[in-house]
């Protein structure tokens, strides 16, 4: 599954002419659990749902720069393991403070066994 990134209606992402990035096998990821990865000197989150579908947001929480491969994944909330502020890791939405901003989130899709992310 592709998991839909963030942004503005007036971004436009041309991904024919990106590279997509090989993070990681399938069966490294447990369903509802995270795999912290790091690509460029940025930190990123690859998480496995419930109903087996990969998605991919930037690794640090946007409240205090915490690695959010740490925390706790349940069903489609990742908790963060400093002060227990949550993000959907579907769309990057904080949903309980302190963490206010939003994680960004990336393409994901699967690719003979790998998970491969589309990273700017």
């Amino acid at each position: 599954m592709i998991a839909a990134p963030s942004k503005s209606a007036n971004q436009h992402r041309d991904e024919d002419h990106m590279p997509w990035i090989a993070a990681c096998a399938e069966d490294a990821i447990d369903k509802e659990d995270v795999w912290g990865w790091d690509h460029g000197g940025r930190s990123f989150a690859i998480f496995r749902s419930p109903n087996d579908e990969f998605f991919c947001t930037d690794g640090l929480c946007t409240h205090e720069q915490v690695e959010l491969s740490d925390g706790l994944v349940l069903d489609y909330v990742i908790e963060c393991p400093k002060h227990n502020g949550q993000f959907d890791y579907r769309t990057g939405e904080a949903k309980r403070s302190p963490a206010c901003e939003n994680l960004r989130t990336y393409p994901v899709r699967r690719e003979d066994g790998q998970i491969l992310v589309l990273v700017e």
